[in-house]
């Protein structure tokens, strides 16, 4: 009961503004010090007892499974190598974003698996996927990856078709007589 009392009265100080002096409050400085400790702590990286990191990727109807590990630069899309399966050259550059905003080119080997969709759909799905599992791997890079927009899935698919239309929004030809 006299612990409510002492809330009570502690709470109408404060209303009235007549609020206790504290021995942090009159130093500056000890309260300067503690505002300066603040550091940003990220969660702990996610690896696999083989070393390597693990995420799902997607982009309009691909989805591509990406596993990523310390290596050379090694880079396998289906078992075939990345120049073999995406042959246009603006598709590799696409796969390679994520570790040139992070500068970690050449230090990973990524292996990762793709279906559904064309060729540009997964090609970001991996991109992706590349994204994510580096964010598991090492959670301080999520700033770099965030503002370049990577982390975010891409959530545009194609319109459905409707009824009455020749597609999604194109109409049949009109005629006048």
């Amino acid at each position: 009961m006299a612990d409510e009392a002492n809330s009570l009265e502690d709470l109408k100080d404060l209303t009235t503004g007549a609020a206790k002096e504290t021995p942090a409050a009159e130093s500056g400085a000890e309260v300067i010090e503690a505002a300066e400790v603040i550091e940003v702590v990220h969660p702990d990286p996610v690896i696999d007892s083989l070393g390597r990191s693990y995420a799902t990727g997607k982009r309009k109807n691909a989805i591509a499974r990406v596993w990523i590990k310390p290596g050379s630069g090694k880079f396998t899309v289906n078992g075939r190598d990345q120049e073999v399966y995406f042959a246009r050259p603006v598709l590799r550059m696409i796969l390679l974003q994520p570790f040139e905003v992070t500068d970690r080119v050449g230090q990973f080997d990524v292996i990762c698996t793709v279906k559904g969709g064309g060729l540009s759909g997964q090609a970001g799905a991996v991109r992706h996927g590349i994204s994510k599992a580096l964010l598991a791997y090492e959670p301080a890079l999520r700033p770099a990856l965030k503002a370049e927009g990577f982390i975010t899935r891409d959530s545009r698919v194609v319109e459905r078709k409707k009824y009455g239309r020749a597609k999604a929004r194109r109409s049949f030809q009109f005629s006048k007589r």
